[in-house]
């Protein structure tokens, strides 16, 4: 009896140590992250006010991976994902540039944003995937940098 009594207090101490644990898909995110970093992209969780018209709500705050952009490029815009493959601008017109056509092709469904300002690039992704869809995004960040 005294046994169990003393491995009873000794479960009851030790058990606030596996709230510490991160969760399997806390630690996947963790190493996407640091896929990322390796690969050259920056990343944050940034607060975003979506557009009403998006039939599916992105999270916010939601990961954003960018990276800087080349001098001598000045042309900004923003591209929302309503469906897979399907790229609209603000106005709700779709992407008729076909390098960014052909670049937005590459990337997964889960990715909800992609937009460049005079500065960076930036990506806002569901980070959902492995590192081989990290790639296609740091190639994609990279081709339209």
């Amino acid at each position: 009896m005294t046994v169990w009594l003393v491995v009873s207090i000794l479960a009851l101490i030790l058990s606030p140590l596996a709230w510490l644990r991160p969760s399997r898909k806390q630690s996947e995110q963790m190493s996407l992250r640091l896929a990322g970093r390796r690969l050259g992209l920056a990343m944050q969780l940034a607060p975003q006010q979506w557009p009403h018209w998006l039939q599916k709500e992105p999270p916010s705050p939601c990961p954003q991976y960018h990276r800087a952009r080349r001098k001598g490029r000045d042309d900004c815009w923003a591209y929302w994902q309503i469906s897979p493959g399907v790229w609209l601008n603000k106005w709700r017109e779709p992407c008729e540039d076909p390098r960014l056509s052909e670049a937005f092709a590459r990337l997964p469904d889960n990715v909800y944003l992609v937009e460049a300002g005079t500065q960076m690039i930036a990506l806002y992704w569901g980070e959902r995937g492995d590192e081989s869809v990290l790639q296609d995004i740091a190639q994609t960040l990279e081709t339209l940098a």
